[in-house]
């Protein structure tokens, strides 16, 4: 997920390109970075559906995840929209930059975040179980990936299971 929500970045790169490395080979590396991933993410997006693993989610509070989109955008796109690769110090710099990227984003558990969903018509929410005095509920938010633009407060909502964390709602769906 986190490679696949890279994307736009290696699809900038293999655009701008470079003097240092063949575009036949940049072109190529870049775009396995950006279709690789992507199968890997459907492939287990109709796994979970194929598979019927579906939790039903109890619904506390929640968040609309538009917000960090935008953070994403900042995070990944700008730092190296201007940059330009003409040293392999330039290309271990932004190697570097980009693992420095995918670590903040996979421990800040902003990994789900894909530009590409919300042109699917997609939106994230942050769900947060429901206070129950319970040790054991709560502890850690879910993200979902759904079409809806509202989740039922107080609710439940059954989605597909792609990570202990994430779950998706597909279309068409009840």
């Amino acid at each position: 997920m986190l490679l696949s929500s890279l994307s736009p970045l290696f699809i900038l790169w293999a655009t701008r390109g470079t003097t240092l490395i063949p575009d036949k080979w940049f072109i190529s590396a870049c775009a396995i970075l950006v279709v690789c991933p992507f199968a890997v993410l459907f492939w287990r997006f109709e796994r979970a559906r194929a598979n019927r693993e579906k939790r039903q989610l109890a619904i506390g509070r929640y968040e609309d995840s538009r917000k960090h989109l935008l953070v994403y955008l900042f995070a990944t796109l700008l730092p190296f929209y201007r940059t330009t690769i003409v040293e392999y110090r330039d290309f271990a710099a932004m190697i570097l930059a980009l693992g420095f990227i995918g670590f903040l984003f996979w421990h800040l558990r902003l990994y789900y975040i894909n530009i590409f969903f919300a042109f699917a018509g997609y939106r994230i929410f942050t769900i947060h179980s429901p206070e129950d005095d319970n040790a054991y509920t709560g502890r850690e938010p879910i993200a979902l990936v759904s079409t809806r633009h509202t989740l039922p407060d107080g609710g439940h909502i059954i989605a597909h299971r792609i990570t202990a964390t994430v779950y998706w709602e597909p279309r068409n769906e009840p």
